[in-house]
């Protein structure tokens, strides 16, 4: 197996176990055009997990700033808003998950 193919794939298999720290070193060390861009869009989908769960804190700390924890306000909408955006970062999870899988199995098979 070409080494190539499996740095690419193992920058699509690291969201399980270096997050996107692999993508961006192989992305900087690598010479090779194709494990850069395979790292790229690697790193990319490694992203799309952490930005909505940065998204989610905010609007939880707004949640509670804004209606606060004791008014009436909050017990109506604060927890069906917290609640639905958890349902959305698990759902975007597994997917971004699944995607990682396919494209690394994807780069080995070629």
């Amino acid at each position: 197996m070409d080494n190539n193919r499996v740095m690419s794939a193992l920058c699509y298999f690291s969201i399980f176990f270096a997050g996107f720290i692999l993508p961006v070193i192989v992305y900087f060390i690598s010479a090779d055009s194709s494990v850069k861009n395979h790292a790229k869009r690697a790193f990319i989908s490694h992203l799309l997990l952490i930005i909505p769960s940065i998204i989610g804190f905010i609007i939880f700390f707004i949640v509670f700033g804004v209606y606060g924890s004791g008014s009436d306000n909050f017990i109506s909408t604060g927890p069906i808003l917290i609640v639905s955006f958890i349902i959305l970062e698990i759902l975007l999870s597994v997917a971004v998950i699944i995607w990682n899988i396919i494209q690394g199995v994807r780069v080995l098979r070629v």
